[in-house]
């Protein structure tokens, strides 16, 4: 798994956000303002772009998954994968018993 790290801090972020929503105003376009700004912050246009979008969906101002709902998901995709493989050396060790039952000489 391919785990990046954040080279801005939460602060950055929420600065640059908070800049571009609300200096929409100052500039001809939203895009406009978002290339001002992540030009001054050093991050690319599209990073700043999707750092707005993200608090949109978290704020409830755009539709789609929140940050908090994609966190829980990935929690219980990360137990259920758990719980298949603990199913899947329980029915191992099960077969495996079973066959050393059978094994067994049978005694009167």
């Amino acid at each position: 798994m391919n785990k990046t790290t954040n080279k801005y801090s939460p602060e950055v972020r929420e600065r640059a956000v908070r800049m571009v929503l609300d200096g929409a105003g100052h500039h001809e376009s939203r895009w406009a303002a978002i290339v001002s700004i992540s030009s001054k912050i050093g991050c690319a246009p599209q990073t700043l772009n999707d750092w707005v979008k993200k608090v949109e969906v978290d704020t409830g101002q755009r539709g789609g998954i929140t940050t908090e709902q994609a966190e829980k998901m990935k929690a219980l995709e990360r137990e259920n994968r758990e719980l298949k493989q603990a199913n899947e050396i329980l029915r191992k060790a099960s077969a495996y018993f079973a066959q050393a039952e059978l094994d067994r000489p049978f005694k009167r």
